[in-house]
């Protein structure tokens, strides 16, 4: 059953401090009910890791989840919205 103040989206993570890859899989851990998948490529030759996470959550969940991400040193992170 589909929460009726959730919303997919699509976090875009790029980890650019090795360092910080347990800290973002423990917060991937702690959102784990919202996600629906996530794909991680590491993109050797500029050293880094970029990862696409879908979630079906409410909008403070998934900026929540975005936001503390983005605050670790070296990782950058991003939202984006279905519509409706």
């Amino acid at each position: 059953m589909v929460e009726e103040n959730s919303r997919v989206a699509v976090i875009g993570i790029i980890v650019e401090d090795k360092n910080q890859a347990e800290s973002v899989n423990a917060l991937l851990h702690q959102y784990g009910e919202y996600i629906i998948g996530r794909m991680g490529l590491p993109y050797k030759k500029r050293e880094m890791n970029i990862i696409s996470v879908i979630v079906d959550a409410p909008q403070d969940i998934i900026s929540a989840l975005s936001g503390k991400l983005g605050r670790l040193s070296g990782v950058s992170s991003q939202a984006l919205y279905t519509k409706a």
